[in-house]
C-alpha cells in the first residue's frame, strides 16, 4: 500500500476518534446540565424536590409539577413519566396529588399518572418500565368510544421498601403494604399484605412472611451475606482469586 493513503487512513482514524470523544463529551455534559436537581429545578415547579434527588436527562413527560412531592435521595431514571391531573394547567387544589418517599428509585420508563392521590412509601425501587396509574378507561356505554368515555379514579398506596419488577403494572385503588415484591410484568389491584410476594396477571400472593414459620413456602435459595464493614476492594479481588484457585484445585483432584 503507498505510504500518502496509509496517512491518509491514520489521519481519518485519527479524525474518527477525535470526533467520537468530543461527541460523548458533549453528551455527558448535557446529561449533567440538564438533569433536574433542587439547585438546578430547570422548567419545573415541583411542589418539593428533596436533597440529593435527581431527575436524569432526557425526562419524560412531567406535568402538574406543583402538585407533585418529591422526597430526599430518589433517583428518577430517563425518560420517567410524572403527572399529576388529567391534563397541564389544571388547579388541583390545596393539597399534594403524586408524593414519593425518601429513597425511592424509579427505574427508566417507568410512568406514575396520578389524577388522585397516589404515595409511594421511602426506599421503594422501580424496575424499567413499571406502570402506576390511579385512573383506568370506563366501557359503561356501548355506543361511545372507550377513549371518549369519562374514566374511574382511585387512590393508589405502594408501601415503604417495596419492589416493583419490570414491565409491573400497578391499577387504580392498588394497597400495597411494606416491603411488597411484584414480579416482573404482574399486573395488581386490590390489596397486598405487609411481606407478601405477588405474581401473576391478575397478581396473586404466592409467597408471604410468616412470624414463625418464616418465608412460606420456603425459599428456594439461602440469603446472601452481607460483605463484612471494612473490606477493601483489593482484599475482594484478592479473595475471589482464592476460591476461583481452590475451586480448580478441588475440580483437579475429584
Amino acid at each position: 500500500m503507498p505510504i500518502n493513503q496509509n496517512v491518509f487512513s491514520s489521519v481519518a482514524a485519527w479524525r474518527r476518534r477525535a470526533v467520537s470523544r468530543a461527541v460523548h463529551r458533549g453528551a455527558r455534559w448535557v446529561r449533567e446540565a440538564a438533569a433536574v436537581t433542587a439547585e438546578r429545578p430547570g422548567p419545573y415547579r415541583f411542589r418539593r424536590i428533596g436533597t440529593g434527588t435527581r431527575l436524569a436527562y432526557p425526562q419524560g413527560t412531567v406535568f402538574g409539577d406543583p402538585w407533585i412531592e418529591l422526597g430526599d435521595h430518589c433517583i428518577i431514571a430517563q425518560d420517567v413519566t410524572l403527572t399529576a391531573g388529567m391534563m397541564p394547567d389544571l388547579d388541583l387544589g390545596p393539597d399534594p396529588i403524586l408524593t414519593l418517599g425518601n429513597g425511592v428509585v424509579l427505574g427508566r420508563g417507568s410512568h406514575v399518572i396520578a389524577d388522585v392521590r397516589l404515595t409511594i412509601g421511602d426506599d421503594c425501587f422501580f424496575g424499567p418500565g413499571v406502570y402506576v396509574t390511579t385512573t383506568n378507561h370506563s366501557y359503561d356505554d356501548p355506543e361511545v368510544p372507550v377513549g371518549k368515555q369519562w374514566p374511574r379514579s382511585d387512590p393508589v398506596a405502594i408501601g415503604p421498601g417495596s419492589w416493583i419488577g419490570t414491565g409491573a403494572v400497578i391499577l387504580p385503588g392498588a394497597r400495597l403494604g411494606r416491603n411488597v415484591v411484584v414480579a416482573a410484568g404482574a399486573v395488581v389491584r386490590g390489596e397486598v399484605p405487609d411481606h407478601a410476594v405477588v405474581a401473576g396477571a391478575p397478581a396473586r400472593v404466592v409467597r408471604r412472611w410468616d412470624a414463625q414459620q418464616g418465608w412460606q413456602p420456603p425459599l428456594r435459595t439461602p440469603a446472601p451475606v452481607p460483605i463484612p464493614e471494612g473490606v477493601t476492594p483489593d482484599q475482594l479481588v484478592a479473595l475471589r482469586a482464592w476460591q476461583a484457585a481452590e475451586a480448580k484445585e478441588a475440580y483437579e483432584a475429584s
